[in-house]
C-alpha cells in the first residue's frame, strides 16, 4: 500500500452519478451540474451538496423544489459545459440545445434528453455542510433511450462510466465461482 494524501481521500469514495439539477425562480429556469449526490435509504429521499456559489441555489432555496435529471455518457460535453458557465448570464437550455419539459408536481422543468428525471421538494437544508435534502414526488425513465451508462465524477477532473450491470441473484443461480 502507498500513502495517499488525505486531501485526496474523497476521490476513493465517489458519490452517486453526476446529475443535472433544474430550478425555476418564478421567471426563468436554470440548470446546474452536481456531482455530490446520495440516496438516503431505499425510498425517494436524496441529498446533494450545493450552496450560494451556484446561481441556482437561490431559486432552489426560495422555491424549495427542483428536478434531478440524470444524464448519460453521451451527454458528457453538455454536463461539463453546464457546470462551467453561469445561469446569471446564460440560458443553458438554449446554449446546450436541451428541451425543457414541464413538471407535473414542481415548477422546475424536466430535461427531455436525460435518461431519467425526478421531481423533488426540499425537505431540509443543512447549512453547515451545504447539504440539501430532497424528497422525490414524481419520477420518469426513458426506456426507449439506447444509452444508459451514467457518469461518476472522481473529483480530480476525471470521470468513471458505468459498465456492465450484474444481477447477483442470477449469478448465484448460475453458481458462478466467487469473484466472477
Amino acid at each position: 500500500m502507498h500513502k495517499l494524501a488525505l486531501s485526496k481521500a474523497f476521490t476513493l469514495i465517489e458519490p452517486g452519478p453526476v446529475v443535472l439539477v433544474t430550478t425555476h425562480d418564478g421567471t426563468k429556469s436554470n440548470i446546474m451540474t452536481i456531482s455530490w449526490t446520495m440516496v438516503m435509504g431505499f425510498g425517494a429521499e436524496f441529498a446533494l451538496t450545493t450552496g450560494a456559489w451556484n446561481h441556482s441555489y437561490a431559486a432552489l432555496r426560495a422555491s424549495r423544489e427542483c428536478v434531478i435529471a440524470i444524464p448519460t455518457i453521451d451527454m458528457l460535453d453538455t454536463v461539463v459545459g453546464i457546470g462551467t458557465c453561469s445561469g446569471r448570464d446564460t440560458d443553458k437550455f438554449q446554449k446546450f440545445g436541451l428541451t425543457a419539459l414541464p413538471g407535473k408536481e414542481v415548477g422546475a422543468p424536466l430535461i427531455k434528453e436525460c435518461l431519467a428525471n425526478i421531481e423533488c421538494r426540499v425537505t431540509d437544508i443543512v447549512t453547515r455542510h451545504n447539504i440539501v435534502v430532497l424528497e422525490g414526488v414524481a419520477a420518469y425513465y426513458d426506456r426507449a433511450r439506447r444509452e444508459k451508462r451514467l457518469l461518476h465524477a472522481v473529483g480530480d477532473g476525471t470521470f468513471i462510466v458505468d459498465g456492465r450491470k450484474f444481477d447477483r441473484r442470477k449469478m448465484m443461480r448460475a453458481k458462478l465461482p466467487p469473484g466472477v
